[in-house]
């Protein structure tokens, strides 16, 4: 195998130079490193990353902290977190943790102090706990967060505009003619799930339609919540005449409980959700939901997250790392005029 000494000869430069160029820092002329870049390419290098982590005080190591009962949502994001960080030369970890332990904060020192990651990529609802954010922050640990609650935090993240998403899914369920709309909320740890609440709200209000807040429960994103959830929903007396849930895995346990209660979808009951994780495609029927592009956002996170370790003159500050991304309404068949 060729070593860094290989390189370096090849492009005719320093061992410290091809080192910047393959941990992508600064002061490295445009020329220069494509000089390196081809040496590296003709001869097939690839850096060693027991030694690299061992010259390093952090480990070349992006961490996924996560706890999320959507299986879909968490490979989603890795998905992206791997894609960026391979085209960075990063490893991965994935760790679950539980949001509600009294011990959190002392499970996320250890794992930081055993990994020694460079940074973390946070994902709701831990992103939005302000115990473990002083932690981090008083630490000094780098990360990016996920759709946090606070964004003026002053802290890279990145998001879409979820009021805007939901408000935009409620109308077009108002537009085929719906007035009884019933919503299920996630869990309200998740900063997230208030805005898509929201959303929800603002597009009846703006309407003129009361709300009523029999027609709102609260889910756990989860499946089996969204069942509970709509069971309840669909035995009110004058039960809604679409559901929208605000995420694909409850909505797709609306669409268990309707057919328990022998309801049609979308014939007597719309049904809509969020994410457009596989699961809205695989359910019949297919799901309405609001597209947010998760695995974009995540690989995101990651280009954030190194843009924030770059030792650039003149760098935007941490707050400054910002990306904001774009959703969808897609319609499927799910929803249909109210009878």
């Amino acid at each position: 195998m060729h070593t860094i000494n290989d390189v370096a000869s090849r492009a005719g430069v320093s061992i410290k130079t091809v080192s910047r160029v393959v941990n992508r820092e600064p002061n490295v002329s445009e020329d220069t490193a494509q000089k390196v870049l081809k040496a590296i390419r003709e001869l097939r290098y690839r850096p060693n990353f027991s030694a690299r982590n061992l010259a390093s005080p952090r480990a070349f190591l992006v961490a996924v902290l996560y706890d999320n009962p959507s299986d879909s949502y968490v490979v989603s994001v890795l998905e992206g977190v791997l894609a960026a960080c391979e085209a960075a030369d990063f490893g991965v970890l994935l760790q679950p943790f539980d949001a509600a332990s009294p011990r959190l904060c002392d499970h996320v020192h250890d794992m930081l102090a055993q990994r020694r990651p460079s940074g973390l990529v946070l994902t709701p609802p831990l992103c939005d706990l302000a115990s473990l954010i002083a932690q981090l922050d008083a630490d000094g640990t780098r990360y990016v967060s996920i759709a946090p609650y606070d964004e003026n935090h002053g802290k890279p993240f990145v998001s879409i505009d979820d009021a805007r998403a939901s408000r935009d899914l409620t109308e077009y369920l108002l537009s085929r003619g719906h007035r009884r709309i019933g919503f299920i909320k996630a869990d309200p740890r998740h900063g997230a799930a208030s805005r898509r609440l929201l959303g929800y709200l603002e597009a009846l209000r703006s309407n003129g339609i009361a709300v009523d807040e029999r027609l709102i429960a609260t889910g756990l994103l989860s499946f089996e919540s969204g069942v509970e959830c709509a069971r309840r929903l669909l035995r009110e007396p004058n039960r809604p005449t679409a559901i929208f849930a605000s995420n694909d895995d409850m909505a797709a346990g609306v669409l268990h409980a309707a057919h328990e209660l022998g309801l049609q979808v979308p014939a007597e009951l719309s049904v809509a959700g969020y994410d457009d994780v596989p699961i809205a495609r695989y359910v019949y029927p297919s799901l309405t939901t609001v597209r947010q592009p998760i695995r974009a956002m995540a690989a995101g996170a990651v280009q954030c997250l190194l843009e924030s370790m770059r030792p650039k003159s003149g760098a935007p500050a941490p707050g400054d790392i910002v990306r904001r991304y774009d959703y969808e309404i897609i319609i499927r068949d799910s929803v249909a005029s109210v009878p």
